[in-house]
Parts: structure tokens; sequence; C-alpha cells
């Protein structure tokens, strides 16, 4: 009896550790994943992947580049850890010492083995958060920062309507399946966007390694040791959510957003990143489409002076096949005149670029000077003078 009993129990511990577990077997040395990926991935042919789901994005622009189902609500695992650290990071130090709950110290899937009592800094959980993908830590950084983890979701979905990923919905803030908590592809690369913003968040999404107190902290990020400019994000994997990956990989003046949502092993997750994210760079080469210049002059109507000079504002480059670059066309829309008085850097007309007769950016015009208007007394001198000047 007490044989099949200790038998059930790890059979029980197997079957949990398939479903529930989340990054397992993440430890695992990344390097021997991209033996076999050493060949150039991406032809001119078609685009197969074994994400069910997967996206990229420019950083700069949040152009989409390639997109697999990006739409698609999906459950993603542990990369919902990249807004429990947005929200760490916007509403707390990174001084402030967090004391370890026994909530926290009894979660149970990737784990940076927190003891419940026991006190690190925001910092250090924020590397056990990220590197490893300890829930244990996602657990104690949202009772801290939030009160209790209820409101520090409420944190987590209020930050992702801001943001604008819509499709989004939290109901944990370390990613385990539950029902209720999804997100897509997209709007993944949207909030990851919005972190990569954060210059602590960089940093740490890209470390490999790090000692904290008596742990050693590995990245689970296949990516980083395995792909050319790879500096970041994160990893997941749930029964449910599959083999995830958010990948970051900057290259000269491109930097790119991958996500791939539920393949089928940790090797098609590396593979389908490597793929799309090859296309993007094989494909995509930043072009400048609008530029920062003078325009020119519009007439102005009762002002002190004749006529107002204007100027696009923003230089605006974006990344392009050169196909692409070689349809865009440009319209200005400028009214006629304008009237007095003027404020320097109001925005008078826009330059809008487009491709495919869709808007592709744009631009605002504004004025490059303040002009008075002229009151009623000087307008009519004014006239008087003209009228004198034709009667000579």
């Amino acid at each position: 009896m007490k044989r099949v009993l200790t038998v059930a129990v790890i059979l029980m511990t197997l079957f949990l550790a398939v479903i529930y577990a989340d990054d397992a077997n993440e430890e695992l040395p990344a390097s021997s994943i991209f033996e076999d990926l050493s060949i150039e991935t991406y032809n001119t042919g078609d685009v197969n992947i074994n994400a069910r789901s997967a996206i990229v994005m420019d950083f700069e622009t949040g152009r989409v580049l390639f997109e697999k189902n990006a739409y698609q609500r999906r459950p993603m695992a542990s990369t919902t850890k990249v807004m429990t650290a947005i929200v760490a990071l916007e509403n707390s130090s990174l001084d402030e010492l967090v004391t370890v709950s026994r909530n926290a110290a009894s979660i149970h899937g990737s784990l940076m083995h927190l003891k419940a009592g026991e006190t690190l800094t925001l910092r250090e959980l924020m590397y056990g958060l990220l590197l490893c993908s300890g829930n244990d830590a996602a657990i104690a950084i949202a009772e801290h920062v939030g009160g209790s983890v209820d409101k520090f979701l409420e944190m987590m979905n209020e930050k992702a309507r801001e943001i604008g990923a819509l499709n989004t919905n939290f109901t944990t803030p370390h990613g385990l399946d539950d029902p209720g908590h999804y997100s897509t592809a997209y709007d993944m690369a949207l909030i990851t966007r919005y972190a990569l913003n954060n210059p602590v968040f960089n940093e740490i999404v890209k470390t490999t390694s790090i000692q904290i107190g008596n742990r050693y902290l590995y990245n689970t990020n296949e990516m980083l040791t395995g792909y050319e400019g790879a500096d970041g994000v994160k990893t997941g994997y749930t029964g449910k959510a599959g083999r995830c990956l958010i990948t970051s990989a900057t290259r000269g003046d491109r930097r790119f957003i991958s996500v791939v949502l539920f393949c089928d092993s940790r090797v098609q997750r590396a593979l389908s990143s490597k793929i799309i994210l090859d296309y993007a760079f094989s494909r995509y080469n930043l072009h400048t489409v609008i530029k920062s210049e003078y325009l020119g002059t519009l007439p102005v109507i009762k002002g002190y002076e004749n006529s107002l000079p204007v100027y696009v504002e923003k230089t605006v480059s974006m990344p392009l096949t050169e196909e692409e670059a070689a349809n865009l066309y440009t319209r200005i829309s400028l009214p006629e005149y304008i009237h007095a008085p003027v404020t320097e850097k109001t925005v008078v007309g826009t330059l809008s670029v487009y491709l495919d007769d869709k808007i592709l950016c744009e631009s605002p015009i504004r004025a490059g000077k303040s002009i008075k208007r002229k009151s009623i007394l000087q307008y009519f001198i004014d006239v008087f003078i003209e009228w004198l000047e034709l009667i000579r």
C-alpha cells in the first residue's frame, strides 16, 4: 500500500509539472538549441513556423512587419512577467526592502526559491522575476507593490489599457494557467515595446546570469546566447500556453521585437523566433520617409507681416522593403492662407506619407514664427497709405 501511494505521489508530481510548471527545464543550457540552426532559416519563400501565433514589430515605430494569428487571444504563460515588471518599476523604488510571505514562498512552477520571512530588495526580486522566471518573485513583488495580489492585478490591467493592449486580461502576476488570463501576440509586442523604453528593464532582460546573495540566477532566454543581436526579453511555458518567447534583437539602427505563442518545444520556439526575425532583418531596412525642413511660406491676412514660414516638425524613419520604399508618395495639407494672429509652432497643416492608398505616417506642419494681428487703426492706416500711393 505504501509503495502504491509513493508511485501515485510521483505520478501526480510529474503530472503537475507538465500541466502547471512554468518554464519547466528552462535552466538547461541554451547553446545546444542552436547547434542545428546554424544555416539560414529564411529564404524568399513562405514563412513557415511552428508557433500558433506570432508577430514581429519595429521597436521605434511600432510598425508590424510580420504576423500570424497575432490578434487571437491565447494564454501567454510567463511572458506575463513583462507587465509585472512594468508595474513594479513604475510604482516603487528598486532599493525598497521586500519581505517574502508564506503565500509567495509556497507557489509552484519555476522559482527563485524564496523562503518565507526572508528580505530582499525589489531590484534583486526583479532579476529573479525576469531571469529565472520566479513565480515566487512575482507574488512577492505583487504583494509588496500592490498591497495585495488582487490590487496589483488591477494595476496590471489598468496599465494594459493605457498602453493599448485591449485584448489582454491578467488574473495572475506570474502567468500560470488560470481562466480569463490571456493576451495576443500583438498586445504582448505592444507591452514589450513599452517596457523596453525603461532602461532598468532593458538592462535586466539582457543579463545572462547574476549572483543574488547565495543564489546564482541564469536567464532562461535561449536567444541571448544563440541569436545575433538578441538583447531580451522573456520566456514562458505552461500546459495550455505551450512554449512562448518574446525576443528583442538589435542590429545597427534597427531593433525588432518578436513574439511567438504556443510552440511545441523549446527548439521550435527558438526556431520560430529566428525565422521571423531573419525575415524582418533580411527584408526591412531603415528609410527616412519624412524630413524635418522648411517648406516655404503661407500668405497672412491682417498680420503685421504678409507671409508665414512653415516647417515639417519631425523626421520619421521607418523599416521598409525596397518595393515599399519605391511606392511611397506624399501629400501636403495646407490652407491657401492664414489669418493673423499666429503663434510660433502652431499646427497649420499635415504632411502625410502614403503606401497603397493608406497613410503610413504623418508629421504636423507648424508655424515658423509668431505674427501679430493688426489693430483696426493700423489696418486703416495701411489702407490709406496704399490709397495715397495709387493717386500719386
